[in-house]
């Protein structure tokens, strides 16, 4: 899952940190860019020395780059992380988006509510925490069963640690 929790013994430290799952990696990335390429020129063999080897190749160079823009497009939409961390009786949370400022969120842990909303968000089973007069998303970018998991995990946190500031 693409979560952690940390120890909160440190002040200002994560206690949770998220990031967007990658089903490919960058040694993938690279190897699926080749294959398209290898496997895109084979017709090319037979019309080497021909005037259609230049009508075809320019073809499967746009596929190739194609494939790897949108690859590489992928990867930098991908570049969001949130971290949640614990300053004595203040939470904090820290989004930074693939572009654009990062966003910030503070609250007193007692006051600090997670809710679920299973119909009506962005996503299904969309969590937000809340307090300090805001609401405000964490994990949205997480798969629908990995949401579920943070909500039930991030639940018991609050409620525990709300318990033990108390």
């Amino acid at each position: 899952m693409p979560h952690r929790w940390a120890d909160a013994s440190e002040a200002n430290e994560p206690v949770l940190t998220l990031w967007p799952h990658r089903s490919l990696p960058h040694r993938g990335f690279a190897a699926i860019v080749l294959f398209a390429f290898t496997a895109g020129t084979i017709p090319l063999y037979g019309l080497i020395g021909t005037v259609l080897f230049w009508g075809i190749l320019p073809f499967i160079l746009l596929m190739v780059w194609g494939l790897w823009y949108g690859l590489r497009k992928s990867y930098k939409d991908g570049n969001v992380f949130e971290a949640l961390s614990l300053a004595a009786d203040t939470l904090h949370l820290s989004h930074k988006p693939a572009s654009g400022t990062a966003s910030e969120w503070s609250c007193n842990i007692y006051w600090a509510r997670t809710q679920m909303h299973v119909h009506g968000g962005p996503v299904p089973h969309y969590v937000t925490l809340s307090g300090n007069g805001r609401t405000v998303e964490i994990g949205s970018f997480l798969t629908e069963d990995e949401r579920k998991t943070l909500y039930v995990e991030l639940s018991d946190f609050l409620a525990d640690r709300a318990a033990t500031q108390y």
